[in-house]
């Protein structure tokens, strides 16, 4: 099997006016005859490290079982950084959100052949990187039509951008939650029930018409639950 090659790259944000550090994990077929999807993991540096993200996506091509993918990891500097541009509430939210979709992925279609359709661009995360996942697809559905979500943080502010979001008949989202999550301890020590905001989220999305996969897995809030889920969600996604 060939393996794909994973970058460093250093990319200043006009939006967030700092340096941004990605991961670009570029598979080895690539060849700028033929088309390549997007695929923006927010927890960049954890899906490429604990996730095994690259190495999954060599095997999933070599046998043929998702289309040709390009993946782009954006780590978090700290615990704060990650709050900040992460969740609703944080001051670099919307900022961050622009980055993704008017700074990122405009130099990822100069630098690469890409499909320049939102079908074919989705983003992941895990926990707040789930939901600063969910929050861009849902402000910018043209830009991203995809947005896998292990084990999103859902506040107030999430519940009411998947109620009022518009053009939701170009989303697909994919959503898994552990039935061990009703509580879980945070990196600043506070527990928080997860499982019943998510099961609160899915529901509002199913009435309002949403496409979407969800599932509830045996587990907790961890990467020894969403990594073996990353070849299924891959699959569901980009197959």
């Amino acid at each position: 099997m060939d393996k794909g090659t994973v970058r460093d790259f250093s990319f200043y944000s006009e939006s967030l006016g700092e340096e941004m550090q990605l991961l670009i994990y570029i598979p080895a077929n690539y060849t700028p005859l033929h088309k390549y999807n997007i695929l923006i993991a927010s927890d960049g540096k954890d899906y490429f490290q604990l996730g095994g993200i690259p190495r999954l996506t060599d095997e999933l091509i070599d046998e043929y079982e998702i289309e040709n993918l390009i993946i782009v990891g954006v780590p978090y500097k700290n615990i704060e950084d990650r709050k900040r541009k992460y969740i609703p509430s944080g001051d670099q939210h919307e900022a961050y959100l622009r980055f993704l979709a008017h700074e990122l992925v405009p130099y990822l279609e100069g630098e690469y052949s890409t499909t320049a359709l939102g079908t074919n661009r989705g983003l992941i995360g895990d926990s707040m990187a789930a939901t600063v996942s969910l929050m861009a697809a849902l402000k910018y559905p043209n830009i991203f039509g995809k947005a896998i979500l292990h084990s999103p943080y859902v506040d107030e502010q999430v519940m009411e951008a998947v109620k009022t979001a518009q053009q939701i008949d170009q989303l697909f989202i994919y959503h898994i939650i552990g039935t061990d999550e009703d509580a879980v301890m945070l990196k600043d020590k506070t527990v928080k029930d997860f499982l019943t905001p998510n099961r609160e989220m899915h529901q509002l999305m199913i009435e309002r018409g949403y496409d979407t996969f969800y599932e509830e897995f045996e587990g907790n809030h961890t990467w020894k639950y969403w990594k073996p889920d990353l070849k299924r969600a891959l699959i569901e996604n980009f197959g």
